[in-house]
Parts: C-alpha cells; sequence; structure tokens
C-alpha cells in the first residue's frame, strides 16, 4: 500500500456551531473514545505522512482531545487541524507547544455565519495572539486564516474588509481590502502564517444530478477519511459514509483498502472512469480537471 498524503479521522462529527457552509450531517451523533482512536492512529501512521483530525465536527470540542493528541505524539504522526477556533483558549498552550502540530487551520468565516450581531474583534485578537505566540514557540508551525470568499458569480458579495484590516493592524502588514482572490489561493502575512482563499462548493449528494462518468479524484489515492464510528470512506466529502469501505479497527486500513469497492475505485480513477454513483454526482471533481491532475494516479 503506498503512502498516502492524508488520512482524515473524525474524531466527532458534532460541533459546537452550524455553519452555512457546512452541511447538517444526517448520520447519528457520534464521537470516538480515545482507546479507539489510539488503535486507528497506531494503525495508520505508516501508511500517511500526516493526519487530519476531522472530516465533520469540531475536534477541539471532543471530551478527550488531549488524550487524543498524546496517542498522536506516541505514534509519531504530524497533525493537521482545521477548527473554528471558538474553543482555542481550553488547549492554547497544547496547540502550541506540542510537536505533532504540522497545521493549524482556523475557519474565521465561522463566527461570522454564526454570531452576525457580535463584535469579531475579540474572537479574531484570540486567533492572532496565538498565532504570534506559537510562531516563536514553534517557528515550523504553519497557521493558516481560511476565507470562504471566492465566488463563482459576480452576485455573491461578501465582505471581509473588517477581518482584513484587524489583521492587517496587528501585524502590521499591508493587506488591500479588494485584493484579486482570483487571483491567488493563498497571501503570507507573518512567518508561516497565511491567509488562505478559497470558494464553497457543494457537498457531493445522491440527489444532485448526475455530472458524468468519466473524470479524476484524489479520493483512494492521496486520502482516504475514518468516520467516528470507524467506517473507512474514499473521500473527504463523504459526509454520510455512501462509500463505506469498511470498518476499523476490526480490519486494518491495509486490509479495507484491498477490498474490492476500494479496488475498483482506484483502477477506476487510473483510467478516467467514476466507478460510483456518488463520484458520478459531484462537482467536486471538477476542480482536478488538469493535466497533472488526471496523469496522478496510483
Amino acid at each position: 500500500m503506498n503512502k498516502f498524503k492524508r488520512v482524515y479521522i473524525e474524531i466527532s462529527n458534532i460541533c459546537n456551531l452550524q455553519c452555512s457552509f457546512c452541511p447538517v450531517v444526517d448520520r447519528d451523533k457520534k464521537v470516538m473514545n480515545e482507546s479507539m482512536f489510539e488503535r486507528i492512529v497506531n494503525d495508520v501512521a505508516p501508511h500517511t505522512e500526516q493526519i487530519c483530525l476531522h472530516l465533520m465536527g469540531e475536534p477541539l470540542a471532543h471530551p478527550e482531545f488531549e488524550k487524543i493528541i498524546e496517542h498522536c505524539e506516541k505514534a509519531g504522526v504530524k497533525i493537521n487541524l482545521t477548527t473554528n477556533g471558538i474553543l482555542l483558549n481550553r488547549y492554547k498552550k497544547l496547540l502550541s507547544t506540542s510537536p505533532a502540530f504540522h497545521q493549524i487551520n482556523f475557519s474565521i468565516h465561522a463566527f461570522k455565519d454564526n454570531f452576525k450581531n457580535k463584535d469579531i474583534n475579540p474572537y479574531l485578537l484570540d486567533i492572532l495572539n496565538f498565532s504570534k505566540e506559537s510562531q516563536e514557540l514553534r517557528p515550523e508551525l504553519y497557521i493558516n486564516y481560511r476565507l470562504w470568499n471566492i465566488f463563482e458569480t459576480t452576485t455573491q458579495n461578501d465582505s471581509n474588509s473588517d477581518i482584513l484590516k484587524t489583521i492587517a493592524n496587528f501585524f502590521e502588514v499591508e493587506i488591500k481590502e479588494d485584493i484579486d482572490v482570483g487571483s491567488i489561493k493563498s497571501k503570507r502575512i507573518y512567518k508561516r502564517v497565511y491567509l488562505h482563499f478559497d470558494s464553497r462548493f457543494e457537498w457531493p449528494s445522491p440527489l444532485m444530478p448526475k455530472q458524468s462518468e468519466v473524470g479524476f479524484c484524489h479520493g483512494v489515492t492521496s486520502h482516504v477519511g475514518i468516520h467516528a464510528d470507524g467506517t473507512v470512506v474514499a473521500c473527504c466529502l463523504d459526509k454520510e459514509a455512501r462509500l463505506d469501505l469498511g470498518k476499523m479497527p476490526e480490519k486494518s486500513l491495509s486490509e479495507i483498502l484491498m477490498g474490492q469497492r476500494a479496488r475498483n475505485m482506484r483502477e477506476g480513477f487510473a483510467q478516467k472512469k467514476l466507478v460510483e454513483d456518488l463520484c458520478q454526482r459531484c462537482t467536486f471533481i471538477k476542480r482536478f480537471q488538469s493535466v497533472k491532475s488526471q496523469q496522478h494516479v496510483i
């Protein structure tokens, strides 16, 4: 089994917020206990460059988050964490000092999406202060501020002027309020702290119209996901586990990925064929329609 770029381990599908850019999860609410996580991360560690502690849900809301990180440290895996940052102060020291963390992503839009009438600055300043302090303690740590502000049409508008102004003033850098986010995806603002821009997308669903039976995806090739109940899925966007490949820790990741369904998907992508109905209805797959992406096969 080739090494993955990342494996998504959903330690909980429960979130403390409900953002417009995140869909509602129909699965039963589930928190992966730390003993189950330990077995899974020890199995996964040799097969991936890093793990992402999310698929759905807010990882910092996990009641045993410190134990989760301890198991990652013992397994020697690097962590890519995505959080809305609301609970940042609860784990501020751990996040800034644990050698396991490779990258921390803050979904900055989450605050505005949930607290439209609240002052965003106290929330932002907590994140900005954490960023500066952690860069002094661990200069190798990457930090991303994520903004969903690249739009497919010119009729959509979502001003980030207050966010960009606060960030610019704090780090004493120039950030144009009319920054051309259509031409760049990220901008470095301080050491390894970046602004990251992206467009919103539709989460694949069997209710969506069929797009094509031809195409390529990085699912099962560069990454897989593991849901909070241990179900392994081919794609990090498969929020309802419709591409169920098997369950851990009853089976090892290697055994699951040698199963017929996983093999069919890999072979299909290698031939630019979408063998699964969900893949045929996915619009996100259009992002991989480049020569480089279509040549990336295992």
